[in-house]
């Protein structure tokens, strides 16, 4: 019976690390987005970071990406540089794959 509660806590304990892995690279994908699209409406410096700060939080109000797209959609909007739904699911996806490198190389 030992052997078998060893592995399940590695188990456990190998899920709750890649689940807090998942939350890092979420948040660094919503920070990038966020200077990016920063960069769209003309943002640069401490108004671009502020911003990306905009977006990680609004990632917290419903589970899923929905949240994130809604909200710099409607910025996008706003200051007229309206992109499509494809477009931006593009770019999540691009930068989810470059937040996930660069935990991997530690930065």
């Amino acid at each position: 019976m030992t052997l078998f509660n060893e592995r399940e806590d590695t188990f456990e304990k190998q899920f709750a690390h890649d689940q807090e892995l998942r939350f890092k690279a979420t948040a660094r994908r919503n920070k990038l987005l966020g200077l990016w699209v920063a960069e769209q409406l003309g943002k640069t410096g401490d108004e671009a970071d502020a911003y990306a700060r905009t977006v990680v939080r609004a990632d917290f109000q419903e589970p899923g990406d929905a949240d994130v797209l809604r909200k710099v959609r409607q910025d996008l909007d706003s200051a007229g540089k309206t992109m499509g739904e494809a477009e931006l699911g593009a770019k999540l996806q691009q930068l989810m794959a470059q937040a996930i490198e660069e935990i991997k190389a530690g930065l």
